[in-house]
């Protein structure tokens, strides 16, 4: 992050925000530059990635599924708009402790002890390490001690839009990001890198709630897509994986997607069409918590 924090000084806020006298490396500056940096790029990911999904590859008619909420939509957007201020506050936090220098971000690839080959290494190594971590508290997030205080807002959306990537209790948000922050304090990592990966780990996290459930045939079971995502808000206990599905295979809760069996969402849709409306028949109703 002080990549990008360093960006900002030179080009914005020292020419024209800050007084002067005031010195860039002066810790309570860096954490105001940090917060106001972190929520405007978390808002402007947010607003314009979703935006693009929700009218290009969100499909439409998922909202005619009848747990789709009434104003959804509006909903999902204004719950994430109200939590991700409070998200970033412990976000600043770690970025801060990472921009004084604390942690093993390097700026050169010369820095690395393997060159290139440790570049691409620690992309898989942070995929794999961020994917463990998340099944884990994910995971944890639904113990009755934690759920109903922190995760269960996150439920309320059973058949989700990209806005609801991001409609999460801030608690419950920090905790999931946690995995994507200790990375770099316990590895080493290239700085452009690690912000690249920020960036991939935002948009990842609207492609699984962009109600798209196309995945290559060959990786339906390895790679945990939207399709995946979606059986985890209707039926709560399975598929709590990020990227990949290797953990909820080891820890016993993976369900291979209704939608790749011809009874998801798409499916209790086109068959309430063709039946009509008020038709009884459909899918079996998903778990509520």
């Amino acid at each position: 992050m002080d990549l990008v924090l360093e960006v900002a000084d030179r080009h914005l806020l020292t020419p024209y925000v800050y007084p002067a006298g005031w010195p860039e490396t002066e810790p309570c500056r860096q954490l105001l530059s940090l917060f106001v940096i972190t929520n405007v790029g978390a808002l402007a990911v947010y607003l314009l990635c979703a935006t693009l999904s929700y009218h290009f590859i969100f499909d439409h008619q998922l909202m005619k599924h009848p747990q789709f909420l009434e104003n959804q939509v509006r909903r999902e957007m204004a719950f994430a708009l109200r939590s991700l201020p409070w998200l970033s506050v412990p976000t600043v936090a770690v970025f801060f402790v990472e921009v004084r220098g604390y942690s093993k971000l390097y700026d050169n690839i010369e820095d690395s002890p393997y060159g290139w080959s440790g570049v691409f290494l620690s992309m898989l190594t942070f995929l794999l390490f961020t994917d463990m971590g998340i099944y884990w508290i994910h995971r944890a997030l639904h113990h009755r001690l934690l759920y109903k205080r922190f995760h269960k807002p996150h439920h309320l959306w059973k058949i989700a839009t990209p806005f609801a990537s991001h409609a999460f209790h801030p608690v419950d948000g920090f905790m999931q990001s946690l995995p994507y922050h200790i990375y770099p304090f316990l590895f080493p990592l290239h700085k452009v890198t690690y912000l690249g990966l920020y960036i991939f780990v935002n948009l990842w996290t609207i492609s699984i709630h962009d109600g798209d459930y196309r995945v290559p045939r060959l990786l339906r079971h390895v790679i945990n897509g939207s399709a995946h995502h979606t059986d985890h808000h209707l039926y709560f206990d399975y598929n709590y994986g990020q990227y990949f599905t290797l953990w909820d295979k080891i820890g016993g809760s993976y369900k291979s997607p209704t939608a790749f069996e011809g009874k998801g969402p798409h499916d209790y849709v086109r068959k309430l069409r063709e039946k009509g409306p008020g038709s009884p028949d459909g899918p079996p109703a998903a778990k509520t918590e």
